[in-house]
């Protein structure tokens, strides 16, 4: 369970890693942070991960009609 809780807090590992490393889904991932953290610790996490790029490999990709460099 830290293991897991080191890569959600991690920013550098999405969640789509964290399921190939763990087998948990993002849903599952927020339901055990939500169980483990105090609730503060869990509102922080989930404020600073909710529509990060870092944490969602699909918000990473440029689309198809996206040209831009930045």
């Amino acid at each position: 369970m830290n293991e897991l809780i080191k890569l959600a807090w991690s920013d550098k590992i999405s969640f789509e890693e964290i399921k190939k490393i763990t087998g948990f889904a993002e849903k599952e991932i927020i339901k055990i942070m939500r169980r483990e953290l105090k609730l503060k610790s869990f509102k922080i996490w989930r404020q600073r991960v909710s529509g990060r790029k870092s944490k969602h490999r699909d918000l990473n990709k440029f689309k198809d009609n996206d040209h831009s460099i930045f």
